[in-house]
């Protein structure tokens, strides 16, 4: 067998097996862009060699979605396929386990009008509610990966000679960042994500209440509720079964305290958001709420973003990452959220994730509020992560200590 090809089999059957860990007799579905359908096939196959009972493939054209935006009427952006969202709630009812290929031109959209892209995606929140739920509780396994693009790769390649040569470049920062290249990539996997129980296991101890960020543009506190749970590495889902919700991770995260947030927070990595990049952009807190934001450019993409519902005006996720991890070390801005999240430590505008606070995932959207978790159609990872970030935090015995330092972990 080629590299190449073994490379790419390796990568499939890590997705399968450990990103959603597919079991005897389980149903996944796939959504793939139509550019990426050969390694859909991929992935289809090896789940049906772990035993898979029927793998169903949801295939993306985000050219067609392009023709959409520019030409269709006002109204079309208000309608959502009930069936689809249906058919989905159905399969995640019945433990299905679900891939999602993350491989999007980050410029698509470029010349859409924000306002369609924030109706389409509100009207999307709104009729997939229901399986987001499922998505955000935890109780069905799923797993985002990515693999390169013509159009994805010549962004983060410019220079390269042709899209073939960016691919390849691509390929390798991507294998890079998710052990492929290691000598067994599926133990070397469940290596890393021991060491992540282990930081998790280690803020979960110290009972934090608030963390102080401190680098270049940044100044912010942020509280943390009282019973947050810091996750990291992979999750169990309700049937029982461990697995990677995003392929690569490097990530420990748990929800701040929605009205606790205050001050100012610079963005590292440019947003690649709705078709359209958000780049150099800062937000300002007070009492959680985002009271005021700038950005180099995407200015109105953000403001869509922040003004989806009142919960987006709030943030959901607190995420360390440290600087010196494969993902960074790859040196590469990936204008892809999934990787430019892994590489630098973030938060996330809108939903917390109900099991990240104890008994939350038994909790409804009051509950959640009252003990400080935000809700929300929408969550937003977006990257504050560099060499020259502080962290320290507060316990609730008094103590302080440095999380990070110089943008790496510091104990």
């Amino acid at each position: 067998m080629e590299t190449k090809e073994k490379n790419l089999l390796n990568y499939a059957k890590l997705i399968v097996e450990v990103g959603v860990n597919i079991q005897q007799g389980q149903y996944l579905m796939i959504t793939s862009p139509i550019q990426t359908a050969y390694f859909a096939r991929a992935l289809t196959k090896c789940a049906y060699e772990a035993g898979a009972k029927k793998v169903y493939v949801d295939y993306v054209d985000e050219e067609l979605s392009k023709v959409t935006y520019m030409h269709a009427p006002d109204e079309a952006f208000l309608e959502y396929p009930q069936w689809v969202a249906e058919g989905k709630k159905t399969l995640a009812a019945n433990n299905c386990a679900f891939i999602s290929i993350s491989a999007s031109n980050p410029d698509l959209l470029k010349d859409v009008n924000p306002a369609r892209i924030a109706t389409m995606q509100k009207t999307a929140g709104i009729a997939l509610e229901g399986f987001r739920n499922y998505i955000q509780n935890g109780d069905v396994a799923w797993c985002v990966a990515s693999i390169p693009t013509a159009e994805w790769a010549m962004k983060v390649f410019p220079k390269a000679q042709n899209s073939d040569e960016a691919i390849e470049k691509l390929w390798d920062k991507i294998y890079i960042a998710t052990r492929i290249y290691e000598q067994d990539p599926v133990e070397a996997w469940k290596e890393h994500t021991r060491n992540l129980e282990e930081k998790t296991k280690f803020l979960n101890s110290k009972k934090i209440t608030q963390l102080h960020y401190q680098s270049k543009g940044t100044d912010l506190y942020v509280e943390l509720p009282k019973g947050h749970i810091w996750q990291g590495g992979g999750s169990y889902n309700k049937a029982g079964t461990y697995y990677v919700a995003n392929m690569p991770t490097e990530e420990v995260f748990t929800m701040p305290s929605k009205y606790g947030v205050n001050g100012k927070l610079a963005s590292t990595k440019p947003l690649s958001y709705g078709g359209n990049l958000i780049e150099n952009f800062v937000l300002y807190f007070e009492k959680g709420r985002i009271v005021d934001f700038t950005a180099e450019s995407g200015y109105e993409t953000l403001k869509s973003l922040i003004e989806t519902d009142e919960g987006s005006h709030y943030l959901g996720e607190v995420a360390i990452v440290p600087d010196d991890s494969p993902v960074s070390n790859t040196n590469t801005i990936f204008y892809n959220t999934l990787f430019d999240e892994n590489a630098s430590c973030h938060f996330a505008i809108g939903s917390a994730y109900p099991d990240t606070i104890e008994k939350g995932t038994e909790m409804n959207k009051e509950q959640l509020e009252a003990v400080g978790a935000n809700t929300s159609l929408t969550h937003v990872d977006f990257m504050v992560g560099d060499t020259n970030l502080t962290i320290e935090a507060e316990t609730e015995s008094g103590e302080s200590f440095i999380v990070l330092k110089d943008g790496n972990w510091a104990f």
